[in-house]
């Protein structure tokens, strides 16, 4: 159908039918923005102001451990020196810290420690208190955990002070 026979179907209409169809016409082109521009644009913008204030809540929590990290390194190695075996040490201090160590292997002097998870502020608790028995950090590979608050333990490597 072209143009001059559509124009001409509209104008043999009846004036309240053209006025009807003017109004359905309008009606029709609102509703159709809102539900193909509108509310998928709405529902986006929505969702994106959720994942910021997620991304905001992250970044301040771990602008606080880093505060924490740099406040032990500060301290420096603890000056306890270890009286005992270094694996019955880390695994005495892991329980009274409630952390399930998922792996350990001595190494000479050194032991290398695995935890599938625990929460950040208590694997700093544990450092810190490892510490103080001796028991000085060499290196340590984390990453973020399922949880919020919560790390993985790839490596941690421990050596005696």
């Amino acid at each position: 159908m072209n143009k001059q026979a559509l124009s001409d179907w509209f104008s043999q209409l009846a004036p309240r039918e053209q006025a009807l169809l003017k109004v359905g016409s309008v009606i029709l082109i609102i509703a159709g923005f809102y539900g193909l521009v509108w509310a998928p644009m709405n529902a986006s913008i929505e969702r994106e102001t959720k994942l910021l204030a997620q991304q905001q809540a992250l970044s301040t929590w771990v602008v606080q451990q880093q505060a924490k990290v740099l406040q032990f390194r500060r301290q420096g190695p603890g000056k306890a020196t270890l009286k005992g075996s270094l694996v019955q040490a880390v695994n005495q201090t892991a329980r009274a810290s409630n952390i399930t160590l998922t792996r350990m292997q001595p190494n000479n002097d050194e032991v290398q420690v695995w935890i599938d998870e625990v929460g950040f502020n208590t694997l700093m608790t544990w450092l810190g208190s490892l510490d103080t028995t001796g028991v000085r950090v060499l290196q340590v590979d984390i990453t973020e955990a399922g949880a919020p608050g919560n790390v993985k333990v790839r490596r941690l490597q421990l050596g005696k002070s």
